[in-house]
C-alpha cells in the first residue's frame, strides 16, 4: 500500500497555477468591472428619477389646480387659498375613492409610504418590486397630494426610484445584491432629487435599505445620490428647500443642555405618534367595509380639518419654511401642530398613498417652535433661539419615529444650510433616539414589516469572519492519500485507525503534488467498486485557499464551489494545512464569545489591585503604612 499520512508537512504544489483560491487577482479585477457596470446603472436610474420628480411635482400641482381652482396648469399651487366652502370636504374624499381604485384594480403595493414597502422587498423577495409600481405610485401619490392629502412628495419618489431600481435589475442578468443596490440608489436618488441633499440620502440607505456599508454598496448609491442632487439643482433650483431667511447664532452651553432636554421630550412624543398611526391603522382594519374604501373616509377627516385650517392640506413645504423661519403666530403654530397631525396619521392610517417625511418635519417643527417659545417666556436668558429649537425638533422627530440617527442630522443641515446648528443637532438626536430605541421596539418604518414576520436588521456591525484570517483556525493535520490508492486500501487503512475523527481527505499523486479532495461518505458510498482508484472520486475542479485570506472569503469559495473543505495554501503555495465548516464554526463562537462575555480585566478590590492580563493573575496587595 501506498497510503501516506500528512502530519502538518507542507506538500509541495505543482499544479498551484491551475488552482482557483479566494484571492484571485483576475477574480478582484472582474469584481471591480462588474462594481462599475452597477455603478453605471445606477447613474442612469438617477438621471431617469430625477425627471420623474419634476413630473411628480408637475403633477401634483396640476391636479391642485384642477381640483381646487378648476384650471389646467402645472403652476406651483397650494389648496390654501380656495374658495371651495364646505365642498373642500369632497375633494380629498373623491381623491382617496380614485387611490382605493387603482391599489385595487392596479396593485395593492401603491398603499403607504413607500419605505417599509421597499425594505419588505428587500429583506423578503431579493429586492423584486413589480415593474407596474415605477407609474402607478407617482400617479396615485399625485392624485392623493393634490386632491389635498397631508403628505410629501419625498415618499412617493423614493418608493418610484426603488421602483425603478428593481426594474431594471430584474431586466438584466445581475444578482440579487447588485439589485438591491440598484434599488436603493434609485430610491436615495430620488430623494436627492427632491430636497437636494445627497448626503443624507447617502445615509438613509446605509440606515434603512442596504443595511451594509461596503464599497461594492456605496458607490453606486453615492454616484446615483449626487446624480440626483445635480438634477435637483437643474430642474429645481440650488436654494435650500428650507431656506430661513436669517442666519441662526451658535447655541451656548445653557442652550445646548435645553435642547438636549427637548430631545427628551421629541423623542417621547415620536413614540407617541408612531404607536397613534398604528392604533389608528388597527382602528381602520376593524372596520366592516372592503380596504378600496378605506383612503375615502380618511379623506373625509382630511377634508373636514382641511376645512377649518387649510394649511394642513397638501404637502406643505412652505409650512416648514415658515415655521423654521419663526414668520407664524404661536397660537396658528399650535394648531398646525396638532391639526397636521391628525389629518396626517388618519390618512396614512387609511392606507392611501403619500409619504411621511414632510408630516413629521411639519410636526416636530411645530412642537420645537412651541418649546422654544415656552423656554424664552420661562427663561429669558436661556439663549434658546425658536428658529433653532424648531430646526432641532424637526430632525429629532425624524430621528426618533425612524431612528435613522445620522440621516435625520445631515438633512436638516443639508436642506437649510444653518451649519450653526450642528451641535444642538446632535445633542437633540441623540436624545430622540435614545429615547426612542429604551421605549420602542419597531419605528414608523419597521412597524408595519414587523407585523408580518419580518425581522429588520437594526445593527451594522463588523463581520467577525472578516477579522479573522484562514491560518488561525485552519487544522494543520491531516491525513493525505494517493491517487492510485483504491478504495478498498483507504477504508482498511482508516479501519485500523478509529481515532482519524477525519471525513475527508487530501488526494495527491505518487510525488505529492495535490489532486482534490475526497470525503469518507465517498469512498463508503463506492464499497461496491473496491479497485477503484481514489482520482476516479475526485469530482470537483482543484480549489484552495491563501493562508492569509479571511475566512468570509473561504466561505464564499466554499459556498461557490460547494466543497466543505478546501487545503490551505502558503505564499510559497504548499499545503499548510485544511480548512472545514466546523473550523470556521469554531471562530465564529469564538467571535461572539468576545461580544457576550463580561469579565473585567482590571479589577479593585477592597484589600487591593487585582491585574489580570493575558489570562495570568497577577495579585498586588497595597498595604497601608503611616
Amino acid at each position: 500500500m501506498s497510503i501516506t499520512v500528512n502530519s502538518g508537512i507542507p506538500i509541495s504544489m505543482s499544479l498551484a497555477d491551475t488552482l482557483e483560491t479566494s484571492e484571485s487577482p483576475a477574480k478582484d479585477v472582474g469584481e471591480k468591472k462588474r462594481l462599475l457596470f452597477i455603478a453605471m446603472l445606477a447613474v442612469m436610474v438617477a438621471v431617469a428619477i430625477s425627471f420623474i420628480a419634476k413630473f411628480l411635482v408637475h403633477l401634483i400641482s396640476f391636479i391642485t389646480n384642477i381640483a381646487f381652482y378648476g384650471k389646467a396648469s402645472v403652476a406651483e399651487a397650494s389648496p390654501v387659498g380656495n374658495h371651495l366652502g364646505l365642498w373642500v370636504i369632497l375633494i380629498p374624499v373623491a381623491g382617496g375613492v380614485i387611490v382605493g381604485l387603482m391599489a385595487l384594480y392596479g396593485s395593492k403595493a401603491i398603499r403607504g409610504h413607500g419605505i417599509p414597502e421597499a425594505m419588505e422587498q428587500i429583506l423578503t423577495n431579493q429586492s423584486k418590486i413589480k415593474p407596474t409600481i415605477t407609474y402607478l405610485k407617482p400617479i396615485s401619490s399625485a392624485i392623493s397630494i393634490g386632491s389635498g392629502g397631508p403628505f410629501g412628495a419625498e415618499g412617493p419618489i423614493i418608493a418610484t426610484g426603488g421602483a425603478l431600481g428593481s426594474t431594471v435589475g430584474q431586466l438584466l442578468k445581475i444578482s440579487h445584491h447588485e439589485r438591491k443596490i440598484l434599488l436603493a440608489a434609485g430610491a436615495t436618488a430620488g430623494m436627492a432629487a427632491i430636497f437636494g441633499s445627497p448626503i443624507a440620502a447617502i445615509f438613509l440607505a446605509i440606515e434603512l435599505l442596504l443595511f451594509e456599508f461596503s464599497p461594492r454598496s456605496i458607490i453606486p448609491v453615492a454616484l446615483a445620490c449626487i446624480t440626483g442632487a445635480a438634477g435637483h439643482h437643474f430642474l429645481f433650483g440650488q436654494r435650500p428647500v428650507f431656506e430661513i431667511d436669517h442666519v441662526i447664532a451658535a447655541a451656548s452651553n445653557t442652550a445646548l443642555l435645553v435642547y438636549s432636554v427637548m430631545g427628551i421630550l421629541i423623542g417621547l412624543l415620536s413614540v407617541a405618534v408612531t404607536k397613534l398611526v398604528y392604533l389608528i391603522e388597527d382602528g381602520f382594519e376593524k372596520l366592516p367595509v372592503h380596504w378600496m374604501w378605506w383612503p375615502a373616509i380618511g379623506g373625509i377627516a382630511v377634508g373636514v380639518i382641511g376645512y377649518f385650517e387649510p394649511k394642513t392640506l397638501g404637502v406643505g413645504y412652505s409650512n416648514i419654511t415658515d415655521i423654521l423661519s419663526g414668520n407664524l403666530a404661536f397660537t396658528f403654530v399650535v394648531s398646525l401642530c396638532i391639526l397636521k397631525f391628525i389629518s396626517w396619521a388618519i390618512a396614512l392610517g387609511s392606507g392611501t398613498s403619500g409619504g411621511t417625511l414632510a408630516p413629521l418635519l411639519t410636526i416636530g417643527g411645530a412642537t420645537g417652535a412651541i418649546l422654544g417659545t415656552f423656554c424664552l417666556s420661562m427663561f429669558p436668558g436661556c439663549g434658546v433661539a425658536v428658529s433653532m429649537a424648531a430646526l432641532v425638533a424637526m430632525a429629532a422627530m425624524f430621528a426618533g419615529t425612524s431612528r435613522a440617527f445620522i440621516t435625520s442630522i445631515i438633512f436638516a443641515l443639508e436642506t437649510t444650510g444653518q451649519f450653526n446648528a450642528l451641535l444642538p443637532l446632535l445633542a437633540t438626536c441623540s436624545a430622540s433616539y435614545i429615547v426612542s430605541f429604551f421605549l420602542m421596539e419597531n419605528t414608523i418604518m419597521t412597524e408595519k414589516i414587523a407585523r408580518r414576520g419580518v425581522k429588520t436588521p437594526d445593527s451594522y456591525e463588523p463581520d467577525i469572519l472578516e477579522k479573522v484570517n484562514v491560518e488561525e483556525v485552519m487544522d494543520q493535520q491531516g491525513f493525505a492519500f494517493t491517487a492510485d490508492n483504491s478504495i478498498e486500501e483507504a477504508i482498511a487503512w482508516l479501519e485500523k485507525e478509529p481515532d482519524h475523527k477525519r471525513n475527508y481527505f487530501i488526494v495527491t499523486d505518487a510525488s505529492g503534488d495535490y489532486k482534490g479532495i475526497v470525503s469518507a461518505s465517498q469512498l463508503y458510498n463506492k464499497l461496491n467498486a473496491p479497485v477503484m482508484p481514489l482520482d476516479s472520486l475526485i469530482r470537483k475542479k482543484p480549489v484552495a485557499v491563501e493562508g492569509n485570506s479571511s475566512l468570509r472569503s473561504a466561505i464564499e469559495l466554499m459556498a461557490s464551489e460547494d466543497v466543505d473543505v478546501l487545503p490551505v495554501l502558503s505564499k510559497e503555495n504548499q499545503i499548510i494545512g485544511i480548512l472545514s465548516y466546523a473550523n470556521i464554526i469554531s471562530s465564529y463562537k469564538s467571535g461572539l464569545h468576545d461580544y457576550q462575555q463580561n469579565r473585567p480585566h482590571i479589577s479593585l478590590r477592597r484589600n487591593g489591585l487585582k491585574l489580570i492580563s493575558h489570562g495570568k493573575r497577577i495579585r498586588q496587595f497595597l498595604h497601608s503604612r503611616k
